[in-house]
């Protein structure tokens, strides 16, 4: 078993980041490196996502989130490390 220390992102995404498939290409990078948690659209037209595992993952994830999918124009990514929880199973697309 992995001694690699679990941890917890709060990720904030903008550009034109809503209507390229931001979510679902977010959601299939998560998945692929084993991480936890969900994606959301922003009322303000960015991406919000929370992503938990073990921190190499989780750092993966947000490397790709700088680039994001083809179509994807992105400007801003802020990161938000917060207290691994161990709330999350799988990884959702949050749908509101």
């Amino acid at each position: 078993m992995s001694t690699e220390e679990l941890v917890r992102a709060r990720v904030l995404i903008q550009g034109m980041v809503q209507g390229v498939f931001f979510r679902a290409s977010t959601r299939d990078e998560a998945r692929r490196y084993g991480v936890n948690g969900w994606v959301r659209n922003l009322r303000g037209g960015g991406v919000e996502a929370l992503l938990e595992g073990p921190q190499k993952a989780v750092e993966q994830v947000i490397a790709w989130c700088h680039q994001g999918p083809p179509h994807a124009v992105v400007q801003e990514v802020k990161i938000q490390w917060e207290p691994y929880v161990g709330d999350q199973a799988g990884f959702q697309i949050v749908y509101r």
